[in-house]
């Protein structure tokens, strides 16, 4: 695509400078002129703006406002821009977060129970999702909604997939153990389900830290003994196994992230923070990638969260703070403080997010 018209600077290099931008005034840049406008409707630039994001993960948080329990708002913090307000109101509804991916987060409604929508925050667009109608399967246990809700963004084929899954029970009899998943194809704008039996339980913090690699969907169970994977080609649970050398003592906790597209395991105990990815995925082979001394922020360890990280720093989530740790460096940096009471703790509602121009629709 030629995209100079009459300017002195390759293709490549307008390509590369225009997918450092952010999102929103990159957007501006459309009017500039009409070889502008059709770039960014270009395949090849949104392939490269998307992979030149990917090294600038951020947090997307939730913060609660004690004064009222319907108000809330959420912000986003940038390694690189610091600190931004972030609305979804776009939406007409009040929605909760419920999973992150590539650049999309998929939203529930707080009013309406059943209801979902995948949106992009900084391009605005979103679509809103077909209920089941297979009425009884939605009838998750015990409150009705999915114990785990995750999203998959295939970023090459601009596809992606909505996971609901829970233990499942039949109106007016007990569970029997069965475990129903709900699998929403984006290409197909269809729902399909399979059911198995499980046994598992998970933290909040576990729900919140599904990770998508490889076109499967990963979360760590609360028992932290193994991770449990869904193979969105075929369909089937797994269990994955953790690294052997991860120690189980009292007190030490175990979190699922990102890795720069891999599979990491972060483990914090009293005074360090030890960070494994796997690298080999087929063969299950993990590597201790970092040894972070927790020593200057001691008195914060006992709650501390990991959310998110890259080779070249970690965000962290406290009650009323986000950290950033520079692995470089060995410098850790404090992004954002709440100013006022808030009735839930930052960590709570902290979501790995990254700006991208993927489309949902």
């Amino acid at each position: 695509m030629d995209i100079r018209g009459e300017g002195i600077f390759p293709d490549e290099v307008v390509i590369q400078i225009l997918a450092r931008l952010p999102v929103k005034p990159l957007l501006r840049c459309k009017t500039v002129c009409k070889l502008w406008y059709k770039l960014l409707f270009d395949k090849y630039f949104i392939q490269v703006y998307n992979e030149v994001s990917r090294k600038n993960p951020m947090i997307l948080v939730e913060i609660s406002d004690s004064s009222s329990v319907s108000k809330s708002s959420l912000i986003c913090v940038d390694n690189l821009r610091g600190v931004s307000e972030f609305s979804l109101d776009f939406l007409n509804d009040r929605v909760k977060v419920r999973a992150s991916c590539n650049g999309l987060l998929c939203c529930s409604s707080i009013p309406d129970k059943g209801v979902f929508y995948v949106c992009n925050p900084v391009t605005r667009e979103f679509r809103l999702l077909p209920k089941s109608r297979e009425r009884p399967v939605t009838r998750f246990y015990p409150d009705g909604e999915a114990t785990l809700v995750g999203l998959a963004c295939d970023s090459m084929y601009q596809k992606f997939n909505v996971v609901l899954a829970g233990c499942h029970r039949t109106f007016g009899h007990r569970p029997d153990g069965s475990f129903i998943c709900l699998v929403f194809d984006s290409e197909m704008n269809k729902w399909r389900k399979f059911i198995s039996f499980q046994d598992d339980h998970f933290t909040h913090m576990n729900k919140n830290q599904v990770v998508y690699v490889n076109n499967a969907l990963h979360w760590l169970t609360a028992s932290a003994t193994y991770i449990l994977v869904l193979d969105l080609s075929c369909d089937v649970w797994r269990k994955m196994p953790l690294p052997y050398e991860l120690s189980y003592r009292v007190g030490n906790r175990i979190y699922l992230l990102d890795f720069d597209g891999s599979l990491s395991v972060i483990q914090i105990s009293e005074a360090w923070m030890n960070i494994w990815v796997l690298k080999d995925y087929w063969k299950d082979e993990w590597c201790l990638v970092d040894k972070v001394s927790l020593r200057c922020i001691r008195g914060m360890v006992p709650g501390i969260f990991p959310i998110s990280q890259t080779g070249e720093y970690v965000f962290l989530a406290t009650h009323k703070q986000v950290l950033v740790y520079h692995r470089r460096t060995q410098v850790w940096k404090e992004m954002y403080s709440v100013k006022y009471s808030s009735t839930l703790p930052l960590w709570f509602s902290a979501h790995a997010y990254r700006s991208t121009m993927f489309s949902c629709n």
